[in-house]
């Protein structure tokens, strides 16, 4: 555990560095002066950071593709045989937009919501299959993102023209001319998805197993130390000894797999202790 966010914190420091040689770049400064555009860039390496669900290939606009292909160039030479994969589902986007009685705005958003609202650049209003024809977001995905940038209660950046939650391919969408708020810097929210859910929770589990050994280590010690305890004394030793959360179910089912492999016996006159077998 301990070497894995070390390497995290490796990430995050030669990041910095790569970005600050890569902005650099002549031809990169062109690109960000030309869009108006600002970069930032983290590199991560897999196995050290929580896993995450493949990236679909969406269309991103022409500026932060160039300097995606630049980039993607860049590391390559200085990184022989190593790859990139580029993660829009943990980008986030800082956009400034103007509304009516030139109301200006910042407005933190996803890559996915920055994506779409950036299509009403060009258009006052579009339905929902225009939209993931344009930037193929896979179609839940691109739900959840038109219902978060039209269905919340006070940021309606997007006015959907039918009624209800649900979105349906012919929904028609239009830009919020009028769209006013009393905060110069909005962060929008996101919609999370069940599967996303999911994933976090499968993470946890993975996470827990991987530490499982030193649960099992700290119960052995305290019981060693102690030879008898309750099953709530051995609970609160173990979470005042842990150097990570531990719930109190996952701690029972390492006392339960103690017991069997026979370091462990639950008393036979008092079931709610538990003694230590030598």
């Amino acid at each position: 555990f301990t070497s894995k966010l070390e390497g995290m914190f490796r990430d995050v420091e030669l990041s910095k560095g790569l970005l600050e040689a890569f902005v650099a770049k002549p031809d990169v400064k062109a690109i960000l002066s030309e869009g108006s555009l600002e970069l930032a860039v983290a590199v991560l390496t897999s196995g050290l950071w929580p896993t995450q669900p493949p990236s679909p290939d969406v269309s991103y606009p022409p500026g932060p593709v160039q300097l995606q292909e630049r980039f993607v160039g860049f590391y390559a030479a200085q990184h022989t045989g190593r790859s990139l994969r580029w993660c829009p589902l943990l980008g986030q986007c800082v956009f400034r937009a103007t509304f009516e009685a030139n109301t200006r705005k910042e407005l933190v958003v996803s890559h996915y919501q920055a994506i779409v609202l950036l299509l009403f650049n060009a258009a006052d209003s579009l339905t929902c299959r225009e939209i993931g024809q344009a930037t193929r977001i896979p179609e839940a995905d691109l739900h959840r993102t038109l219902q978060s940038l039209a269905l919340h209660k006070t940021v309606k950046l997007l006015l959907k023209e039918s009624k209800g939650r649900e979105v349906n391919d012919s929904d028609v969408f239009c830009y919020n001319k009028g769209f006013s708020h009393k905060l110069y810097r909005i962060a929008v929210s996101q919609i999370s998805a069940k599967e996303q859910k999911e994933e976090e929770a499968g993470v946890e589990q993975r996470v827990f197993e991987d530490r499982q050994h030193e649960v099992d280590a700290a119960i052995v010690r305290i019981m060693k130390a102690k030879k008898r305890l309750s099953h709530q004394q051995l609970l609160a030793e173990v979470f005042k000894a842990a150097s990570f959360p531990v719930q109190a179910s996952d701690v029972k089912k390492r006392i339960e797999s103690l017991i069997e492999r026979e370091y462990l016996e639950r008393d036979t006159e008092q079931a709610a202790f538990y003694n230590y077998l030598a």
